[in-house]
C-alpha cells in the first residue's frame, strides 16, 4: 500500500491522508485501538459497526470510528461539565449528582455517534433503493441494445452520480482486478442492507451465471421495487392520515364546540343576571 499510495491519490483521495498521518498513526495508533476496543465493549459489537461502515461505504476503520466516538464522548462531558460547574456554583448541586451527570454527557456524546452512523446508512440505502429501478432500466435498454452486463454497467456508472452507482463502480473495480462477477455480485448482496439491491445482485448473478435472460430479469425487477415503493408509499399515507386526526380531534374541535356553545352559554348567562 505504501508503494502504491502515490499512484492513486487522484483517484482514491483516502490514501494520501492515510499516508500524510502514518507518523501520527504510528505513534498513537496502539492507545487508539486500546481505547476503541473499552469503548466497543461498552456500546456495541465491532462487527455491526463494521458492517455498517462496509454498508456505509466509508474508507473509515473500526478504530477511526471509535476515535470519533470517544472523541464525540469528550465533547459531551465537556459540555455537561459546564452545566455542572453552573449547577455547583448557583444551586450548590450534591458532587455525585454533578459526576454522573458529566458520566451522561460522556456515554451520549458515544452513543449520538452511533446514531449518526445508523442515520447515514439509512439514508444512503433509502437513495439507493430509490435509484434502483432507472438503474435497472437503463441496464436493460443497453443489454437490449447488444451491450454485455459489465460494458452496459460501466457506460451508466460513468455517466450517473449517486450512491447506488458508487457501489456498483466498486463491484466494476473487483470485476476488473480478476473476480468472476458472480461472485463479485454476490458479494454486493452479502453487504448491501437493502433487499431490492440484494436481490437485483442475486437476480444478475444467477441471469449470467446460468444464461437466464437478463433483459426480462431486469424488467421485471424494476417493477417489483417500484410496486413495492409504491406499497410503502400507501402505507405510510395510512399512518399519516391516522396521525392527522390528533390535531382534529385535541384541537379543531375543541375549538368548534367552543364556538358553537359560548354564544348559547353567554346569554344564558345575561338572562339569569337580569
Amino acid at each position: 500500500m505504501q508503494r502504491v499510495a502515490p499512484y492513486v491519490r487522484d483517484v482514491q483521495p483516502q490514501f494520501s491522508s492515510r499516508t500524510a498521518g502514518g507518523v501520527i498513526g504510528a505513534v498513537f495508533g496502539p492507545s487508539v485501538r486500546r481505547a476503541g476496543d473499552v469503548v466497543g465493549e461498552r456500546v456495541g459489537s465491532t462487527t455491526s459497526v463494521r458492517s455498517r461502515l462496509d454498508r456505509l461505504g466509508s474508507a473509515s476503520t473500526v478504530e477511526e470510528f471509535r476515535l470519533q466516538q470517544a472523541a464525540w464522548g469528550v465533547a459531551g462531558t465537556a459540555v455537561l461539565t459546564v452545566v455542572a460547574m453552573l449547577l455547583w456554583s448557583t444551586r450548590h448541586t450534591p458532587a455525585p449528582v454533578l459526576v454522573a451527570l458529566c458520566a451522561f454527557g460522556f456515554v451520549a456524546g458515544v452513543m449520538a455517534r452511533d446514531q449518526r452512523l445508523a442515520s447515514e446508512v439509512a439514508r444512503r440505502e433509502s437513495a439507493m433503493e430509490q435509484e434502483l429501478p432507472v438503474f435497472a432500466e437503463l441496464l436493460a435498454l443497453a443489454v437490449a441494445a447488444g451491450e454485455s452486463p459489465v460494458a452496459g454497467m460501466e457506460r451508466i456508472v460513468r455517466r450517473s452520480r449517486g450512491e447506488l452507482s458508487d457501489e456498483l463502480a466498486r463491484v466494476l473495480s473487483e470485476i476488473r482486478t480478476g473476480t468472476p462477477m458472480a461472485a463479485a455480485f454476490d458479494a454486493l448482496s452479502r453487504r448491501t442492507g437493502v433487499e431490492s439491491v440484494a436481490r437485483f445482485a442475486d437476480g444478475l448473478a444467477v441471469a449470467i451465471d446460468r444464461g437466464t435472460p437478463l433483459v426480462d430479469v431486469l424488467h421485471a425487477q424494476a417493477a417489483d421495487v417500484r410496486e413495492a415503493a409504491r406499497r410503502r408509499l400507501m402505507e405510510l399515507g395510512g399512518r399519516k392520515e391516522v396521525a392527522m386526526m390528533v390535531p382534529v380531534v385535541f384541537l379543531v374541535l375543541p375549538v368548534t364546540v367552543i364556538f358553537a356553545f359560548y354564544p348559547g352559554l353567554m346569554g344564558l348567562h345575561l338572562t339569569s343576571g337580569g
